[in-house]
């Protein structure tokens, strides 16, 4: 029983064999797929997607790249999407992005933080991205995306139920350890496999099983043995694996406690 909460499948990419690559995750094991949208446009596709199959489900929102073309009616549009759709269970992918620079510091925050609160007036959990500038550890962007979730922890009402979740996180254990306090779960992707990471191994395994949700970020980040490959859903027992053997658990253990972490979450019902 596994979940991939983190996967691209409305993209391009997956247009010549998309009933293909659903076909294999449900022979894979995977129970739950969730699609996050990037724009409002992919917003719009990903719930289409979502709706034409039960183990598919989304996250709509504007990504921090896309942040100079939110305004007030992108947001009404989103709060209706949302509204009107059974299978979307979390606003995102949302965040902070100083790679790219594609939005200016002070816009991607003041989008991010209209976004969290669409995500509290729906009682929705949020999916959150954080890229520093040069792919550092940690820097300037860890540090405003943590205070802006701090603020909004402290004003939500839902208290230290679980808020969402820090997708393919790349940063430091503190960071980690502070988005875990605030009700956070920490996303982890296709890089714990790889030969050169032994940094977020040592992170993985500093947090808890219970607080660890498994992503493939496809069709980006495909894990050990595909990497360089398009990645797809199936390829999340590879990243279940490893986490299991960084916890000492068996895989099977590692796929339930990560799936039903997801449940939590998502509060997206029985598995199918």
């Amino acid at each position: 029983m596994l979940t991939d909460t983190h996967c691209h499948l409305d993209l391009d990419k997956f247009d010549n064999d998309r009933a293909a690559v659903i076909q294999r995750a449900i022979d894979a094991g995977l129970t739950r797929i969730l699609i996050p949208a990037l724009t409002l446009g992919s917003s719009r596709a990903a719930v289409k997607l979502a709706d034409s199959h039960p183990m598919l489900f989304t996250a709509i929102g504007v990504h921090p790249n896309d942040a100079l073309k939110w305004n007030d009616e992108t947001r009404h549009d989103l709060k209706q999407l949302a509204a009107t759709s059974k299978k979307t269970v979390a606003i995102g992918e949302i965040g902070l992005d100083y790679y790219w620079n594609d939005a200016p510091h002070d816009v991607q925050q003041k989008v991010l933080k209209e976004q969290l609160a669409v995500a509290e007036e729906l009682n929705l959990p949020v999916i959150i991205h954080l890229r520093e500038k040069g792919d550092a550890e940690h820097g300037e962007c860890a540090s405003d995306l943590m205070k802006i979730l701090e603020d909004w922890a402290i004003r939500s009402k839902s208290g230290k139920e679980a808020k969402g979740v820090l997708h393919s996180f790349s940063g430091s254990l503190e960071t980690a350890q502070r988005a875990v306090d605030l009700g956070f779960y920490i996303g982890v992707t296709g890089p714990i496999t790889y030969k050169n990471a032994d940094k977020k191994r040592q992170i993985v395994a500093s947090l808890p099983l219970d607080r660890l949700l498994i992503e493939t970020d496809a069709p980006f980040l495909a894990p050990i043995p595909h990497r360089g490959k398009r990645n797809e859903p199936a390829f999340v027992s590879h990243i279940a694996d490893k986490i299991a053997e960084i916890h000492s658990h068996t895989p099977q253990e590692a796929a339930m406690i990560t799936t039903s972490n997801a449940g939590r979450l998502f509060s997206w019902g029985e598995t199918v």
